[in-house]
């Protein structure tokens, strides 16, 4: 039963952090070769659908890497890796909604090109949504080595 539930860990892990590589290099290559309107329809579409598949592989992850802590006995490393899950999931529901926020912001600055301060409040969310990206892409690294660390 080990066996397989680090298998699924292993998968399920291996779906989150590929999807997030994978989003990082498509937003780029995106954001060179379409307009503005382009983007906003693709990256939409992009986080409609990529939200089932990776935040079903963050919860698959986290649940079976709960299954298998239950099975160790409890001390810091575990500790730390239920802390750093939980701000994980946290943090991935706050960009989730921050996306969706940032999403209808950029539609309306495109309705509105001449509207200074809503290209400001773009520009800042922006912005804030790179730190959101950046801690979420930490804390999966922090888990990964947490759980490395707890198999050894």
């Amino acid at each position: 039963m080990t066996a397989v539930l680090a298998f699924v860990a292993l998968l399920a892990c291996s779906i989150w952090v590929g999807g997030f590589v994978a989003i990082g290099v498509v937003a780029r290559i995106a954001r060179a070769q379409l307009d503005r309107p382009a983007q906003i329809a693709f990256f939409r579409a992009l986080g409609r659908r990529y939200l089932v598949i990776g935040l079903s592989a963050l919860l698959v992850a986290l649940a079976a890497g709960a299954v298998l802590l239950a099975q160790r006995a409890w001390d810091t490393t575990a500790l730390a890796a239920v802390i750093v899950a939980a701000a994980l999931l946290v943090a991935t529901v706050a960009g989730v909604a921050q996306a969706r926020g940032m999403t209808r912001s950029r539609a309306r600055a495109v309705r509105s090109p001449g509207d200074a301060d809503l290209a400001r409040r773009v520009r800042r969310g922006a912005v804030r949504a790179t730190i959101l990206r950046a801690a979420i892409g930490v804390l999966t690294l922090a888990l990964v080595a947490l759980a490395a660390a707890l198999a050894a």
